[in-house]
C-alpha cells in the first residue's frame, strides 16, 4: 500500500470530522435563533434562511465526504473510518408497509441439504415516495321513469365547490396551498400538472383560484371579526409588488394578529389580512382596544384622543427599538449602542421565562423586575444623548426610544401585552418569501383576493392543522353548509371536530 493512498484515506476522514463540527455548529446556532424572541424578524429571518441554507450544503458535504471514504477503504487495507451517526427516528408508523420478500436458497450452501427451516428474519425499511395519482370522480344520477303515471325522477345533482368548475375540493385546496402556503406560481404549477400528463392552463388555475376565493369569503369575513373582537391586536405591513399597465407597481399588504397565547389566553389565535394600493389603510376604523406596532406614521392619527370611536392605545415594539441600536453596534461598532442591545437583551430573557404565564403573573414579574431596568436604561439614555451632537446615529436611535417612551413602557402595566410585535413579522415573512419567487398579483382585485387566501392559511396555520386538508374539507361543505352555522368551520372548531371524530 502506498503512502500517497494512507494520506488520502486519512485525509478523508479528517474532512469528515471537520464536516460534522461544522455540521453541529450552524445546527446549534439555527436552534438558538429559533429559541430567542427578540430582534427584528427581518434580522433573524435573513441569518436563519442563510444558517438553513449553509447547513443542508454541510450535510451534503459530509454525506459525499463518507461515501468517497467507504470507497477508499474498500480498495485498500487500512482501517476504515467510520463516521458517528446519531441514532435514526424510526419511520413513521402510520405510513403502509410494502413487504419484498427476497427468494431463499433451496438448499443449505454449506452442506447442500435441503432441510432448511425459519428461525427468523432481518427487515430493512426505506422510504419511498409514490408519484401523485390522478382520478376522474364520476358523479352518477340515474333517471328513472315511473311505470304507472310516466313520471321521470333522479337525485339532484351535488353541490360543486365552485359554479361549473371540473376540479374538485381536494385539487382546488392544492392550487390555494401551493400558491399561497408553499409559494408556487400558477405558471410553475401548471408546468408540474403537465409532466404528469395534466395540462391545466394557467388562465384555468386562475380562475378556480377567484371562484375558490369567492366561496370561501364567509369564513374570512368572520375570521376578521373574531381577530378585531380582541382586546389587544398585533398590527404591521409590507409592500407588494403589483401589475400595472406597463410597468409594476408597488401596493401594500396589511396583517392584524390576534394571539392570546403568550398571556394564557383561552381565546384562539387567527390573523387576518388587507391589501391597498397604497398605506393609506382603513382597516381599524372600527377598533379601539389595545394595537402593538411599530412607529408608522399614518398609525399616529389613530392614536389621536379626539379620533372618532375612540383613540387606539398605543404599544410600541422593542424589537424596532433594538433594532436601531443593533445595526449601529454591527456596522460602526459604538460602545453606546452595543451597551443599549446588552440592557435591551436583559429585559427580552425575562419576557422568555414569564413566556406563557398568566396576565396578572407577567404583570408581578414585570413590575419586580423590568420596572426597576427600564427606568435606569431611561436615565441612561438621556444622559447619554446629552453627550451627544443631534446628528449623531446613536443620537437619533436614542431619540426613537425616548420619544416614544409611554407607548415602549406600556407593557409593564398589562399582562396581556407582548415587548415586540413579533408575531405579525411571522405572518408577513411569508409573503416576503412568496414576493421574491412571484409578482403578487396582477392587479387591486388579486391583492385583495390574496390576502383573503393569506388570512385563511395564516390562521390555519397558527391553530396548529394543516391548512390544504382544512381548505379541501370546507370547501366541499360550505355550498350546502347552513350560513348560521359557519363558525362550526373555523379552523379551531374543525380541530376540535376531527379529534372527537378520531377519537
Amino acid at each position: 500500500m502506498s503512502r500517497r493512498t494512507q494520506l488520502r484515506t486519512s485525509r478523508c476522514g479528517c474532512s469528515l470530522i471537520l464536516a460534522e463540527h461544522d455540521q453541529i455548529a450552524h445546527a446549534l446556532t439555527i436552534k438558538k435563533l429559533r429559541q430567542e424572541q427578540f430582534g427584528q424578524s427581518s434580522e433573524r429571518g435573513a441569518l436563519l434562511d442563510q444558517l438553513e441554507l449553509q447547513l443542508a450544503d454541510l450535510e451534503e458535504n459530509a454525506a459525499q465526504i463518507d461515501t468517497a471514504a467507504q470507497v477508499a477503504a474498500e480498495k485498500i487495507a487500512v482501517p476504515s473510518f467510520e463516521r458517528r451517526r446519531p441514532a435514526r427516528r424510526p419511520l413513521p408508523e402510520h405510513l403502509p408497509r410494502e413487504r419484498i420478500v427476497y427468494p431463499v436458497p433451496a438448499s443449505c450452501p454449506c452442506c447442500g441439504d435441503n432441510r432448511l427451516r425459519k428461525i427468523g428474519e432481518d427487515v430493512t425499511e426505506m422510504l419511498e415516495l409514490i408519484p401523485r395519482q390522478w382520478k376522474v370522480i364520476q358523479h352518477v344520477r340515474e333517471k328513472l321513469v315511473c311505470r304507472a303515471c310516466e313520471a321521470i325522477t333522479q337525485p339532484p345533482a351535488p353541490s360543486h365547490p365552485i359554479a361549473r368548475g371540473r376540479a374538485g375540493p381536494k385539487l382546488l385546496a392544492h392550487v390555494l396551498f401551493a400558491k399561497y402556503g408553499l409559494h408556487l406560481p400558477l405558471n410553475r404549477q401548471s408546468d408540474v400538472y403537465h409532466r404528469e400528463g395534466i395540462d391545466l392552463e394557467v388562465s384555468t388555475l386562475a380562475d378556480w383560484v377567484g371562484a375558490s376565493a369567492a366561496t370561501l369569503t364567509p369564513l374570512v369575513d368572520v375570521i376578521r371579526s373574531h381577530v378585531f373582537a380582541a382586546e389587544r391586536i398585533h398590527a404591521d405591513d409590507t409592500t407588494v409588488p403589483v401589475l400595472a399597465k406597463g410597468k409594476t407597481r408597488t401596493g401594500r399588504l396589511w396583517t392584524y394578529v390576534r394571539d392570546d397565547r403568550p398571556f394564557a389566553g383561552r381565546d384562539p389565535p387567527a390573523a387576518v389580512f388587507f391589501y391597498s394600493p397604497d398605506r393609506g389603510g382603513e382597516h381599524l376604523a372600527g377598533y379601539a382596544r389595545l394595537m402593538q406596532a411599530d412607529a408608522y406614521a399614518g398609525f399616529s392619527r389613530l392614536y389621536e384622543p379626539n379620533r372618532k370611536g375612540g383613540p387606539i392605545i398605543e404599544a410600541a415594539c422593542w424589537a424596532h427599538g433594538r433594532r436601531k441600536f443593533f445595526d449601529l453596534a454591527r456596522l460602526t461598532k459604538a460602545p453606546i449602542a452595543a451597551e443599549a442591545v446588552k440592557r435591551i437583551d436583559v429585559l427580552f430573557a425575562i419576557e422568555r421565562e414569564i413566556n406563557g404565564l398568566a396576565a396578572q403573573d407577567r404583570l408581578r414579574v414585570r413590575q419586580e423586575r423590568s420596572r426597576p431596568l427600564l427606568v435606569e436604561l431611561e436615565a441612561w439614555l438621556r444622559e447619554q444623548r446629552a453627550k451627544l451632537s443631534r446628528s449623531n446615529d446613536t443620537a437619533k436611535a436614542i431619540n426613537y426610544c425616548l420619544s416614544r417612551w409611554d407607548a415602549f413602557t406600556r407593557f409593564l402595566d398589562d399582562g396581556r401585552l407582548c415587548m415586540s410585535n413579533n408575531a405579525a413579522e411571522r405572518e408577513l415573512r411569508a409573503v416576503a418569501v412568496g414576493r421574491r419567487n412571484w409578482t403578487f398579483a396582477g392587479s387591486d382585485e388579486g391583492g385583495r383576493r390574496a390576502a383573503a387566501i393569506y388570512t385563511l392559511v395564516a390562521s390555519a396555520k397558527l391553530n396548529d392543522i394543516d391548512p390544504q386538508a382544512w381548505l379541501a374539507d370546507v370547501l366541499a361543505r360550505l355550498p350546502d353548509h347552513p350560513a348560521k352555522r359557519i363558525h362550526q368551520l373555523l379552523p379551531w372548531n374543525w380541530r376540535r371536530q376531527n379529534h372527537a371524530h378520531a377519537a
